[in-house]
This record gives structure tokens, C-alpha cells and sequence, in this order.
């Protein structure tokens, strides 16, 4: 998360979270939280982050945005101590909590997709292979085909109209 985000979050200014962390440096290893880059920043504005969270390229100032992982989060509960900011770590870890077991329980159900998504592709490919051959195809060949298509289309066709008639011979009894 986002140190604009977290502090939206915890009702106070980003300036003071980012003093609060710098006062507490040692609580935030690299692994906890870590300052973006301006490359990173910048292309947080082509994602969609607000232009004034974030300044852009031109009139990139101040300090860069900070990112926390979880435990960075967790780790902010030791330096904010108002309320609101308890509640609120309270509520970022269980959403947390409730993200890794949502993954866990639909493990199977992400594979599948990833699954259908590789397959798709493979099918899009040999469409594109399937429709090069068939533009290859000589004009004549084509009208041979359509030919072929409508004679099948039409003997299907007939075969369902010759299972609606009534038969002829015998008597049902449907009692």
C-alpha cells in the first residue's frame, strides 16, 4: 500500500506518516517498506493514480511515495497510536488474511483459468493458420465448398422434417 493511501486511511497527512517512519527507520526494512523510483511513481500516473497524489515527471518535487508490504503495515501500528489508526491497521490485516485465503481456496480455480487462458491463445493461433489456408483456397474451390456446405445444411434439413411426420403402418398407444 501506498503511503497517501495509508494515510487517507489513518486521517492524517502523508507528511506525517513519512515522519513518523523516518523517525522509526529501523522498523521498516527493505522488505517492510521501500521508496519508488520516479520511474516507478511516473508510471503509477499511467495506471490511473491521481495526478494530484502524485506529481507528474515535469514537476516531480518533494519525496517520492513510499510502499509498505504487509508486515510494513503491521509495523505501522507501533509508530500510530491514535484510534482510527488502530482500527484501521485491525481492518487492513484481516483483509489480508482474507486475500491469502481467498488465493488458497481458489488455487484451483486461478490455475484452471490461467489453464483456458493458454488455451485460447493456442486457438487463436490456429484460427489465424486455419483462415490463412482457407484465403488460399482458390475462388473455384470456395464455391465448391459453399456448395458442399448447403447441400449438408439442407439434407440435415430434410432428416428433421422426416422425424416430424407421423408414421404410418401401426398404432401407438401413448396411454
Amino acid at each position: 500500500m501506498l503511503d497517501f493511501d495509508l494515510s487517507s486511511l489513518y486521517g492524517i497527512e502523508t507528511r506525517a506518516l513519512k515522519q513518523g517512519v523516518r523517525r522509526n527507520i529501523n522498523r521498516f526494512p527493505d522488505d517492510f517498506m521501500f521508496v519508488l523510483t520516479k520511474d516507478e511513481a511516473n508510471s503509477l500516473l499511467s495506471i490511473g493514480v491521481s495526478h494530484n497524489v502524485i506529481p507528474s515527471e515535469y514537476n516531480f518535487g518533494g519525496t517520492p511515495p513510499m510502499a509498505f508490504t504487509e508486515q510494513g503495515v503491521a509495523m505501522l501500528s507501533g509508530i500510530l497510536r491514535s484510534q482510527q489508526a488502530i482500527h484501521v491497521n485491525i481492518s487492513i490485516m484481516r483483509a489480508f488474511v482474507q486475500m491469502r485465503q481467498f488465493l488458497i481456496q481458489n488455487r484451483e480455480i486461478i490455475l484452471s483459468i490461467d489453464e483456458l487462458r493458454k488455451r485460447v491463445e493456442q486457438l487463436e493461433l490456429s484460427g489465424e493458420e486455419t483462415l490463412s489456408s482457407i484465403n488460399d483456397l482458390s475462388e473455384d474451390t470456395r464455391r465448391e465448398m459453399d456448395d458442399i456446405y448447403i447441400a449438408l445444411a439442407e439434407m440435415a434439413k430434410k432428416k428433421n422434417d422426416f422425424k416430424n411426420r407421423n408414421q404410418i403402418g401401426f398404432v401407438k398407444n401413448d396411454q
